[in-house]
């Protein structure tokens, strides 16, 4: 199954290159960790923050009796989607670390870097030592990567567990790859004999665990999980003889049992699932040109100019059905996901493992001729050397900079302002920053929300509900006491909200926030 390659362009140093890139890779990730989670898509990473502060307050007799009440409403009135795995681990190391607000964003640090270990092997198994460095360098250093693997959200470890799984399905497809010979022969009468624990069965068994896994983690991911399996085994079998192999069955089993247990308790058990799967497909999207458009355009911020490269080097794989698996998964999912894989650009976080597997072919390829033309040559092999290790410098410098750029910080003090100001009992509708979660956080306070422009497209345009100003108004503020604004953008967006808040008298404002009092 791996290709036969040229010698590695690093030579006796390839080991000691995968260290110094997973140390860089690590380094840039903890590089400013304790700044607040702001920089990307802070209402996700927020609601992990406040389901895992409610957990930790949970078992804390040394707080006051009001802040640990209203820790554990926040978390028990948060949507539930997937498992709270990550909060659960963040909330137990509070235990150790005190509140720490960088405690779940080394988590996914951690679970990402030990993704780049299962695609390092999962390439080099595929394409050759040079193309798996370049996948790893790929999935470390690309700057959208770096933000997105910071982020406390499930995301990063679903992405760790579906790189586990590819690979390990990879080794099952090796292990029951058609002999010739006197192999196969040998093969046919081990298969009649009773069933026990032998490569072929333990592979599909961890395969099986590790996609289950994964699928738990976050139902997302059951389109990779099977894009990877099938693309896996039908590159090696035919469908008639893999529906034959009980080992196909045990892991179909495996990788569907836990989170079809989820969701069957949430479901039908618990009831928090019902209505957590609805707004997510939108028929009327897929006719409209401007899906495709607003598609493309969240490629090109998260992928750029690789994104056509990844597709490229689909033609130079050689593993050509695992990898057209992957990528047919890819679009089945952004297809079913037509709102979410634009408006939100992390449902686009398991392409980039695919992407990296896709140019690993291309890489490889760069490197062998590089390594060709600067064979004989010491000189010729340390300058093309510097010049790789000039980019990686120069991405790295880019994304330290934009990581030292914004001081997110102060923020905490302004939104405990508000919270002191508004009282610990008002009652309060707010037209803020992530739906009020900042100021739930940091403010101690609850709020409920005014829907903000977009939102109000998305429920008038797309899903055909609509709402009156003034019963919207009513329903919302008519038994607040305050109206709290921190977007001034947004409410310029809004002129019956504005002219309606003119009417009010200001009750307090300060840098950032204006709040207006409804009594």
């Amino acid at each position: 199954m791996k290709a036969s390659s040229p010698r590695s362009f690093f030579s006796k140093y390839h080991i000691l290159v995968v260290a110094i890139l997973f140390i860089a890779g690590l380094g840039i990730r903890v590089y400013d960790l304790t700044d607040l989670p702001l920089d990307f898509h802070p209402t996700r990473q927020l609601l992990s923050m406040l389901k895992a502060r409610g957990m930790y307050y949970q078992g804390r007799g040394d707080v006051p009796e009001w802040q640990r009440q209203f820790a554990v409403q926040q978390w028990k009135s948060k949507a539930e989607i997937e498992p709270e795995i990550i909060e659960r681990l963040t909330a137990l190391t509070y235990r150790f670390t005190g509140e720490q607000v960088w405690v779940g964003r080394a988590y996914s640090i951690l679970f990402w870097m030990v993704g780049g270990i299962f695609l390092y092997l999962l390439a080099r198994d595929l394409v050759s030592e040079d193309g798996a460095l370049v996948a790893l360098a790929f999935y470390l250093f690309l700057p959208y990567v770096v933000f997105a693997s910071r982020s406390f959200q499930p995301d990063p470890l679903m992405v760790t567990f579906i790189l586990a799984f590819w690979w390990a399905v990879m080794k099952w497809a090796k292990s029951v790859e058609p002999r010739s010979g006197e192999a196969r022969e040998e093969s046919k009468k081990e298969s009649s004999r009773s069933w026990r624990l032998r490569g072929e069965t333990f592979w599909a068994i961890l395969a099986g665990l590790l996609g289950g896994l994964a699928i738990l983690i976050k139902f997302s991911a059951a389109f990779f999980v099977l894009g990877g399996g099938l693309g896996a085994a039908l590159s090696v079998l035919p469908l008639k003889e893999l529906i034959r192999r009980p080992q196909v069955w045990v892991m179909a089993a495996l990788g569907v049992l836990p989170g079809a247990a989820y969701f069957i308790y949430g479901v039908y058990i618990a009831g928090f699932l019902g209505q957590q799967f609805s707004g997510r497909f939108i028929p009327s999207l897929l006719a409209s040109p401007a899906f495709y458009l607003n598609w493309l355009s969240t490629l090109n911020h998260v992928l750029g100019l690789v994104f056509a490269l990844a597709l490229l080097g689909i033609f130079f794989f050689r593993q050509r059905g695992f990898i057209l698996g992957l990528w047919g998964a890819y679009f089945v999912y952004g297809f079913y996901f037509d709102y979410h894989i634009w408006s939100h650009d992390y449902y686009n976080l398991p392409l980039l493992p695919i992407a990296a597997l896709s140019l690993s072919p291309l890489g490889a390829w760069v490197l062998s001729r590089l390594t060709e033309s600067t064979t004989g040559s010491r000189w010729m092999r340390l300058l093309s050397t510097a010049v790789l290790a000039l980019g990686l410098v120069s991405v790295l410098w880019d994304v330290r900079s934009t990581l030292k750029s914004t001081d997110y910080r102060p923020e905490a003090a302004m939104w405990a302002e508000i919270g002191q100001t508004l009282g610990q009992d008002a009652r309060v509708v707010g037209l803020t920053q992530d739906y009020g979660s900042r100021l739930d956080f940091w403010g101690w306070l609850d709020t409920a929300q005014w829907p903000l422009a977009g939102d109000l497209s998305y429920h008038e345009d797309l899903r055909g509900a609509q709402a009156d100003f003034e019963e919207r108004f009513k329903n919302l503020a008519s038994k607040r006491d305050f109206f709290l604004v921190t977007l001034p953008d947004e409410l310029k967006a809004q002129p019956m909200l504005k002219e309606r808040l003119a009417t009010y008298p200001i009750f307090a404002e300060g840098d950032g926030y204006v709040i207006y009092d409804l009594r």
